[in-house]
């Protein structure tokens, strides 16, 4: 993929963030920190159900793309089982009139829940086609799919403010649902051509038994990711209160800044990794990707260290410990991104049951924290059992692939990442009481960083030289 292409797919993840970092602030002063903590268990539920129902399919898609003759036709196998059966499941929810806003925000409301049942399918469908731009790289159409749902739910939240709307629950669902909805309508747009053939083709169910075999393992892999990443707002549900919710949640939505890196480098690095498999060349590339990535991921808790003081600036005094909790919050998708680098043994190895079995562990690592710190700390101790069971899920991915694949050099990657774990939980439990210490302790993490990766940072300002020196001639 080239960097024009790179820099197409990433306009939608930085506009996205910039625009959450906007409208996260709004929202805070806006709408009640209850309120705040039920949108968390919206989203909770829209990850659940797309992990659920695609029933693997959807990484099947990814696996099968290159090799596939017709692309419609593989959609519509990947897309149409799940579909099916999370309609059915929608209809019977919806007869249980308001139970699903009960189990959600503690209101029993029918309306809710029929806001939370179209969110749930156009979640679905947003899935499915994001994967057939992902796979074209038709990077500026993925970007604007993201990046618009993110202008609307801020004009809504706007107009809200305009016109002195009621600052209560049901307002706060619509215009979440509205933004869900919005890029359902977007992807389908952009994505005509590919579902309006799929739909006219017919289901090969052969294929679909292959890509069954292929996706079925990863079901329970990746309902234990789900958890691995959900079940701290579940338990701060039920352990804590939607206070603890609102203020981890909005925690977790400025932590949403390091979800550029996760999201530009995903959505890039696995077509590229199974092209490159494909071709049987380009594997080589592998080491120096993940030296790169463990550069920004060290830099990223880092810089959060020092800096996560600015965020109180910007929110009521009541969030201010999300100062402090932010720090535990960007090791998930920092430390996803990089075991992303080094699973891809696993990948082309086809051994999709120990990608299962990484998050199964990690999972377990995550409930015991979570039942042990959340009474504890609250919010801080969600954060905190999410961070270390991350470390885990990375370490396990790691191992996993050397064995199954290739060895890689890892101990620069392990201590690394450990360093900057242990000071994110320290940081989010007494950083409080420590601030000073803590600051020292980033700045010689920031020391031993420059050193570590000097021949990496020389090369990128050797290529930006080389950039702005171009464009000057």
């Amino acid at each position: 993929m080239t960097p024009k292409k790179i820099a197409a797919f990433a306009i939608g993840p930085i506009g996205g963030a910039v625009l959450g970092l906007i409208s996260l602030p709004v929202i805070t002063w806006f709408f009640s920190q209850e309120d705040v903590g039920r949108m968390a268990m919206l989203q909770v539920t829209l990850g659940f159900s797309t992990l659920l129902f695609s029933l693997g399919l959807d990484q099947s898609y990814v696996r099968e793309f290159h090799e596939a003759k017709s692309k419609p036709a593989l959609l519509k196998r990947a897309m149409m089982p799940g579909l099916v059966l999370l309609v059915l499941a929608v209809l019977l929810l919806l007869c249980l009139g308001g139970a699903l806003a009960e189990w959600l925000f503690g209101v029993r409301e029918w309306h809710l829940s029929t806001l939370v049942a179209l969110a749930l399918v156009a979640s679905y469908i947003s899935r499915f086609l994001s994967l057939v731009l992902r796979m074209n790289e038709r990077g500026v159409a993925y970007s604007m799919s993201q990046l618009l749902p993110k202008l609307l739910l801020l004009l809504i939240i706007g107009t809200y403010i305009a016109f002195s709307a009621e600052k209560n629950l049901t307002n706060l669902v619509v215009a979440n649902t509205a933004a869900i909805a919005f890029v359902c309508v977007i992807f389908g747009w952009n994505t005509r051509t590919e579902w309006l053939t799929g739909i006219r083709t017919k289901l090969d169910v052969e294929q679909l038994i292959s890509m069954l075999r292929f996706g079925l393992p990863l079901i329970l892999g990746g309902l234990a990711f789900w958890g691995l990443t959900a079940i701290d707002k579940v338990f701060l549900r039920s352990l804590a209160s939607f206070e603890e919710l609102g203020i981890y949640s909005v925690s977790v939505s400025f932590a949403a800044a390091a979800t550029i890196l996760q999201s530009v480098f995903s959505t890039v690095w696995a077509p590229t990794v199974y092209k490159w498999a494909s071709a049987g060349q380009g594997l080589e590339n592998v080491h120096r990707v993940t030296r790169y990535i463990l550069a920004l991921v060290v830099l990223g808790f880092t810089l959060a260290g020092l800096f996560s003081w600015i965020i109180t600036l910007f929110l009521p005094k009541n969030y201010a410990s999300v100062q402090w909790i932010v720090v535990s919050c960007i090791g998930y998708p920092l430390l996803y991104t990089l075991s992303e680098t080094t699973v891809v043994g696993i990948g082309i190895s086809r051994r999709t049951s120990f990608s299962m079995l990484a998050a199964v562990l990690a999972f377990a690592i995550n409930l015991a924290g979570n039942w042990w710190l959340i009474p504890i700390f609250g919010a801080a101790g969600a954060a905190v059992s999410t961070c270390v069971s991350f470390w885990v899920f990375f370490f396990l991915r790691t191992e996993f692939s050397a064995f199954l694949w290739m060895p890689m050099p890892r101990l620069l990657l392990y201590s690394f990442t450990l360093i900057s774990v242990f000071g994110a939980v320290v940081f989010t439990l007494w950083g409080e009481a420590l601030n000073s210490l803590m600051m020292t302790y980033w700045l010689v993490v920031l020391g031993c960083w420059g050193f570590a990766f000097r021949a990496e940072i020389a090369e990128l300002i050797r290529f930006f030289v080389g950039v702005i020196g171009n464009r000057v001639v």
